[in-house]
């Protein structure tokens, strides 16, 4: 059994990460740190997890038992991991961060994109990108996991395969994503308010996402690390009236010789016995991800304009954040990664 402490415990991603860990048969929960809520209960805070969570409180960072925990899992906006990271590496086995701060591997490009200095840089090289299904074999002997953003995680398990096998051009991919307002946190914001969501959808960061850099670089790497080519990528997310979900819409370029057979084929060869990845010819949707592990993906080659593109829907909860920190966190520490998680969905 691995003790287990969640940093960020109060918001979306750490709710997520104490319902997972709760019936994880090997994850065992020793703190759960959220500075703003330190002494209230996390069933007052997170009531559905009353039975699984009857008495502990949230801790302040200084007073929690960081120091007692084999394995931390980090929840915070960009530009706070950093600043603690590197001090809890000294102590922890294991810690997979939530957060941005170290899935780019460039200092500059995180400045060029974050507008700040990065803090850690000399950890940049050695953090793991957690995406288990294309980078495996970068999580084996490491103590720092980068788990991808909800939107990059859809992008990239549409997109990698087709630039892995080299049918698309690399210049001319656009990624289109709505996600459900949970991706926004939980910290309230004038656009993420019931008046400003319901029955409303909207697109945003327009050209200047922050996500677009990191998607870039995971089309730009081969599943044995070496650059297969530099991706640039359009990429704009939309806002949609639900409470979890992300469904990407990637397009891009066909060379050569490609239909949507071969596509599907494409797609199954690449996730073939991977316990979280549904491959059909099926329009995938958000509703049949909610609650669990799963990205559900299809593809289509369009003969009339040369364009393939690529749908794949995932819980942004899930699979695009703390299912996914989990699943690697399973596989650094030798367990079956499918512990404590579900590749079936809820619904209605």
């Amino acid at each position: 059994m691995f003790s287990v402490g969640i940093i960020g415990a109060s918001g979306y991603t750490g709710a997520e990460l104490l319902r997972i860990c709760s019936k994880h048969p090997n994850f065992a929960v020793r703190t759960a740190v959220a500075s703003s809520h330190a002494g209230t209960a996390i069933s007052d805070v997170h009531p559905h997890l009353s039975l699984e969570f009857p008495e502990m409180l949230f801790e302040g960072k200084d007073s929690a038992p960081l120091d007692e925990c084999e394995v931390i899992f980090t929840g915070l906006p960009h530009g706070a991991s950093q600043k603690i990271i590197p001090e809890l590496l000294e102590t922890t086995k294991l810690i997979v961060d939530l957060g941005a701060d170290f899935r780019l591997k460039n200092a500059e490009i995180y400045r060029q994109w974050y507008e700040e200095d990065h803090m850690a840089p000399q950890l940049l090289d050695s953090a793991s990108y957690g995406l288990p299904e294309l980078f495996r074999d970068g999580l084996e002997n490491t103590s720092l996991v980068a788990a991808p953003g909800c939107y990059p995680t859809a992008a990239s398990l549409a997109l990698a395969p087709f630039m892995r096998a080299g049918v698309i051009e690399s210049d001319e991919i656009i990624v289109d994503a709505a996600s459900g307002v949970s991706g926004a946190g939980k910290t309230p914001q004038p656009s993420s308010l019931f008046c400003a969501v319901d029955e409303n959808f909207a697109a945003y960061g327009l050209l200047s996402h922050r996500h677009t850099p990191e998607i870039e670089q995971a089309l730009s790497i081969g599943a044995n690390g070496n650059s297969i080519g530099s991706a640039s990528v359009l990429f704009t997310p939309h806002l949609a009236p639900m409470n979890r979900g992300i469904l990407a819409t990637c397009y891009g370029r066909v060379k050569g010789e490609l239909n949507t057979d071969d596509a599907l084929q494409i797609l199954i060869d690449a996730y073939s016995d991977m316990p979280f990845i549904v491959v059909n010819d099926k329009s995938p949707n958000t509703k049949s991800t909610f609650g669990s592990n799963a990205a559900h993906l299809t593809a289509r080659v369009d003969p009339r304009t040369g364009l393939l593109v690529v749908f794949c829907a995932i819980d942004n909860l899930g699979k695009g954040a703390s299912g996914q920190a989990v699943q690697c966190a399973n596989i650094v520490l030798g367990l079956d990664e499918s512990d404590g998680l579900s590749a079936i969905g809820i619904s209605p």
